[in-house]
């Protein structure tokens, strides 16, 4: 066991929760066993995030909040902490996704990070078997608060319609996934496309994108693979992306249709039946 008065604050995101959830915890009074009865999880999970041995939920944070009376601290730090799951060559494009006030993006293998479930993306995300698969998946949902805000970036994505039949996680996932996405019709401020297969070549054969507007900055391109991200604000980039995300949009289904075919999809595909209204269109 490691011992917490080791641990150096200054080290990461997460130890330092784990050493101010220590120190408040203890100025409270309160053994690990007292605060865990207190939030209903063991002292075992308390000592394991104490000694940054174990990523904190936002559920969990929020409970340590109200149990100690610290005003929010904790459900502050947990964004940083969960931020910092994040692998290094995309953390800098999730600090840029969080300010953005308009994201379009092409996919061309799977569903969007922002609209994936919390199964769908444990299955994407563990495809590779990482030993931090927990860690990050946590960090993956926590970056989908973006669409909760008061005010929410507009968000257009652009599926492939291989995206709809490649069954990632098992059958049951992928029901919910499309039952999911559907859902979406009800967002103002989230439209979804699927690009046919009928489509043929396009101007994105070359791979997924995005492409983020700012209110005051410039756009920027976004583009990643094998552990490797790409993203630029090159005027000359921006330019032509965004003229081929024009020409997706325009070969792409309209939102109406492509809920007609999800539904289609879900129901031959995977054997099931949209919830009311869900799949109709007027």
């Amino acid at each position: 066991m490691v011992n917490i008065r080791d641990l150096d604050p200054s080290a990461s995101p997460l130890d330092y929760y784990g050493s101010e959830l220590r120190r408040l915890r203890e100025a409270a009074g309160l053994k690990q066993g007292q605060l865990g009865a207190c939030i209903f999880c063991t002292a075992s999970l308390i000592g394991q995030i104490e000694t940054a041995k174990k990523v904190p939920t936002r559920n969990f944070s929020e409970r340590v909040d109200a149990a100690l009376g610290t005003d929010g601290v904790f459900s502050r730090l947990v964004g940083l902490v969960l931020k910092s799951q994040l692998p290094s060559w995309f953390q800098a494009y999730a600090e840029m996704e969080a300010r953005a006030s308009f994201i379009s993006t092409y996919q061309a293998q799977v569903v969007y990070g922002l609209l994936q479930t919390e199964s769908y993306a444990r299955a994407v995300l563990g495809a590779d078997r990482p030993d931090n698969l927990d860690e990050l998946v946590a960090a993956r949902l926590d970056r989908q608060r973006i669409l909760a805000k008061d005010h929410p970036p507009a968000l257009w994505v652009i599926l492939d319609e291989a995206v709809l039949h490649r069954e990632v996680g098992g059958r049951e996932v992928m029901r919910n996934q499309l039952r999911h996405l559907l859902r979406f019709r009800e967002q103002r401020w989230t439209q979804i496309q699927v690009l046919p297969y009928t489509t043929g070549e396009h101007c994105a054969t070359r791979g997924s994108f995005n492409l983020l507007r700012f209110d005051g900055d410039p756009d920027l391109f976004y583009a990643e693979s094998y552990d490797v991200a790409h993203q630029t604000a090159n005027p000359q980039v921006i330019r032509e992306r965004s003229l081929g995300y024009a020409r997706l949009q325009a070969a792409a289904l309209s939102v109406e249709d492509t809920a007609v075919v999800i539904a289609r999809v879900l129901e031959e595909r995977y054997g099931d039946q949209p919830e009311p209204g869900e799949g109709a269109v007027a």
